[in-house]
């Protein structure tokens, strides 16, 4: 099943994201490559797809997992988590419509 996870950065931690996001990003290639990755992305802080110091909000990722538990444990292991990076991570199961 697919699963959504929308994240929350906390304030200021830029510094943290771009420091830990080679590893971040090494997990994505990871499920991309065993064909699971639907999208992911950074949600800029300001209205630019360069948000430059204003950094980033968040992020959300849609991904494939065997349950709603291995989508937890997953996230729950990202880099982000454990550079401070991310407030608060929601997991939710997520139907998709559209694109058909």
């Amino acid at each position: 099943m697919l699963y959504a996870f929308i994240a929350e950065d906390r304030v200021g931690t830029l510094d943290q994201r771009l420091a830990a996001r080679p590893a971040h990003l090494a997990r994505l290639q990871a499920l991309q490559a065993e064909g699971r990755l639907v999208i992911a992305g950074p949600c800029p802080a300001i209205d630019s797809p360069d948000p430059g110091p204003a950094g980033f909000s968040g992020s959300l990722i849609i991904a494939e997992f065997p349950s709603l538990e291995a989508a937890r444990a997953w996230a729950d292991a990202d880099p982000y988590i454990a550079a401070g990076v991310y407030e608060k991570v929601t997991v939710k199961p997520f139907k998709k419509a559209l694109p058909a």
